[in-house]
């Protein structure tokens, strides 16, 4: 009792599936104001030379979490840290947010 029995792989359906072409995806090209914001997106700003020291001295612990994270993003995570930062709005106003945590001493 030879039967011929066909595998899976070999039915029309898998033929045709195996066969078939492949969908390219096409990225749509970018306008010319696309490529020149890229352009400067890329560019890193130029320092502007002032500083501010800063030193954790309160603890996150029993704290609010948006107080946890912004130490964090100031680059301190533990007791008498210190940290020189460049003096910027946005690193003044991460450092107002806990400024009952850490000690604020400015640089040249």
């Amino acid at each position: 009792m030879a039967e011929d029995k066909k595998t899976p792989a070999e039915t029309p359906a898998k033929k045709a599936e195996a066969k078939a072409p492949v969908a390219k995806k096409i990225a749509p090209k970018k306008t010319e104001s696309q490529k020149t914001n890229s352009k400067t997106a890329t560019k890193a700003k130029k320092p502007s030379g002032k500083t501010v020291t800063v030193t954790q001295i309160g603890s996150p612990i029993g704290r609010k979490a948006y107080q946890r994270q912004t130490l964090i993003g100031l680059g301190l995570n533990k007791m008498h840290r210190t940290r020189e930062l460049e003096d910027t709005p946005s690193v003044r106003g991460m450092i107002n947010a806990v400024k009952h945590l850490v000690k604020v001493e400015d640089a040249a």
